[in-house]
């Protein structure tokens, strides 16, 4: 495997925030500010290969029985080493933890997701998610993202 999982730290940051934005310059994910990225912190897992961030996630409670799983960032060359899998898995054991029961994702990646268990959902059976986040994003109200949901 060569890598370990752990929670995201604040000297983490700044690798995070690179990582997360070179997928967004490609489109396939939202850009993270330094403030978001500070402000969520305790929400992230890490990746971590030789001190160097190869993948992260956010798991951010929602409702009582909601969280989404967002800002899965893996880097390429950690492409095909089950990084994504784990950060994912480990999102969910720690959703079971907190008691959640509903999972939900916004995706531009639904085979991944869908290989995890992921139903596709609709947007409009997020409203907490649509009305608090998705609002404020400038591709709002022309989301192209898949949403996904998956029960625990």
């Amino acid at each position: 495997m060569g890598y370990t999982l752990r929670k995201a730290t604040v000297n983490d940051v700044p690798q995070m925030q690179k990582l997360v934005n070179a997928w967004a310059k490609q489109g396939v994910m939202l850009p993270r500010s330094l403030h978001s990225l500070y402000e969520h912190l305790r929400d992230y897992l890490v990746a971590i290969d030789q001190e160097r961030i190869i993948g992260c996630v956010s798991l951010h409670i929602t409702w009582e029985d909601l969280a989404e799983i967002r800002t899965l960032a893996v880097a390429p060359e950690a492409h095909g080493r089950g990084v994504g899998r784990r950060l994912v898995e480990q999102a969910l054991e720690d959703a079971r933890d907190l008691g959640l029961t509903h999972i939900f994702v916004l995706t531009y990646v639904p085979d991944f997701f869908a290989r995890m268990g992921f139903l596709p959902a609709s947007k409009a059976d997020l409203p907490q998610k649509i009305w608090q986040e998705c609002v404020h994003c400038p591709r709002f109200p022309d989301c192209d993202e898949t949403a996904m949901t998956l029960d625990l």
